[in-house]
């Protein structure tokens, strides 16, 4: 799955550990989605979303 969650965690200046903090994540899970070596949950990718306040298909999608 595609992911934008490095271009918004860059545009808000976080590092991947403060993304991984403010999602109760480890920073190797930010990292694997980032790289696309993981797709998240469907919870994770709605705390995602309301982080960034934007609607999760506007952050995730399909290959």
């Amino acid at each position: 799955m595609k992911s934008r969650v490095r271009q918004l965690r860059e545009q808000y200046g976080w590092s991947q550990a403060e993304l991984a903090e403010r999602l109760d994540v480890s920073r190797q899970t930010v990292n694997a989605i980032e790289t696309e070596k993981y797709d998240p949950s469907i919870k994770l990718a709605f705390k995602l979303a309301r982080l960034f306040e934007l609607p999760i298909e506007t952050i995730f999608q399909e290959d």
